[in-house]
């Protein structure tokens, strides 16, 4: 997979240490509201539509890029799902990322779903019913999708003021 010219540029000064980036995962729902999901061409997993965002991209605009990106359809962003920081991830390469993942729902617009780059090899809609496993973080994202209510879901610690870590 590409890495942004800026998570290289950032890499080539930081090598493989934590690097804290933002992305985002898109819950992209047709008309049946049959789920997209992309199979990574990394893993070989389904996967819902994730990407990293480019320095000053809106996150709506970062979730509508990376499904075109990857699947070939372009989505409305409908509403926010979820804010969450993840635990420290490992690429194959060695490099280390605390994410701060951003989940929407989309809805298809036009086109459609193809694989659209090197990111995935397959593609594909799936009832939510027969849905493969998906990450805990992205089945949490999915549940949010299909819920009625529209309360984005944030991760919450507590806290205790005068506490130090």
């Amino acid at each position: 997979m590409p890495i942004p010219e800026f998570v290289a540029a950032l890499r080539s000064k930081i090598g493989h240490a934590p690097l804290p980036l933002s992305g985002v995962i898109a819950v992209v729902l047709d008309e049946r509201n049959r789920v997209l999901l992309v199979r990574r061409s990394d893993s070989g997993d389904w996967a819902l539509t994730t990407g990293c965002l480019e320095p000053g991209e809106q996150p709506a605009d970062g979730a509508r890029r990376e499904v075109f990106e990857e699947a070939g359809v372009e989505v409305g962003v409908e509403r926010l799902l979820s804010v969450e920081a993840l635990d420290l991830s490992v690429a194959p390469n060695g490099d280390q990322v605390y994410w701060l993942a951003i989940g929407f729902r989309c809805r298809v617009v036009a086109g459609d779903a193809q694989v659209n780059d090197d990111e995935s090899v397959e593609v594909g809609w799936f009832d939510p019913d027969s849905m493969p496993s998906l990450p805990p973080h992205q089945a949490r994202c999915l549940a949010l999708a299909l819920a009625s209510d529209g309360d984005p879901w944030f991760a919450d610690s507590p806290f205790r003021m005068g506490s130090r870590s």
